[in-house]
């Protein structure tokens, strides 16, 4: 979801977004992500200009949560940070919310800067964290068609074979 209500969040739902994220699993259950919420508008603004593109929607969006992960603790943190921000989007689902992931890892600000170093300098995360990405979440602003079944590729199923 790219389009927004103004409508905010409630703070149960912001708590319920949050729980599934700590719910989630991770690799020996060694929970390297952490999270950053953030609802202030002027910082929302700034996320939204952090890549060269796909962030915009993120300044119409009335939270958005900076999934981290730390390369320190373990060498799976882009997968376990995943599985957590996974799990907000499909909690923002049960909610009845929608949501989409930015991609931070590995992309870069209009100005070539990385964008995990313009988050770091807004936000002021330590440097033993690594942002994987952004998840922003809101009142959904469209109805969006849901998948076409008949576009399933089965093709790339394998049973015990190639």
């Amino acid at each position: 979801m790219r389009k927004f209500t103004p409508e905010e969040l409630t703070s149960d739902d912001v708590a319920l977004l949050l729980r599934a994220a700590l719910m989630s699993p991770s690799s020996h259950r060694c929970c390297d992500w952490e999270f950053i919420v953030v609802d202030e508008k002027a910082k929302l603004q700034a996320i939204a200009s952090c890549r060269e593109n796909g962030a915009a929607h993120a300044a119409e969006a009335p939270l958005a949560i900076v999934v981290l992960g730390n390369p320190t603790v373990t060498d799976c943190w882009v997968e376990n940070a995943s599985i957590a921000a996974l799990m907000i989007q499909l909690q923002a689902e049960d909610l009845g919310l929608g949501s989409c992931w930015i991609q931070i890892r590995s992309r870069l600000a209009p100005d070539g800067t990385p964008s995990s170093e313009v988050l770091r300098e807004l936000l002021g995360f330590p440097d033993e964290l690594e942002p994987l990405c952004v998840i922003v979440v809101g009142h959904k602003g469209m109805e969006r068609k849901p998948f076409n079944e008949e576009h399933l590729q089965w093709e790339k199923v394998h049973a015990n074979r190639w």
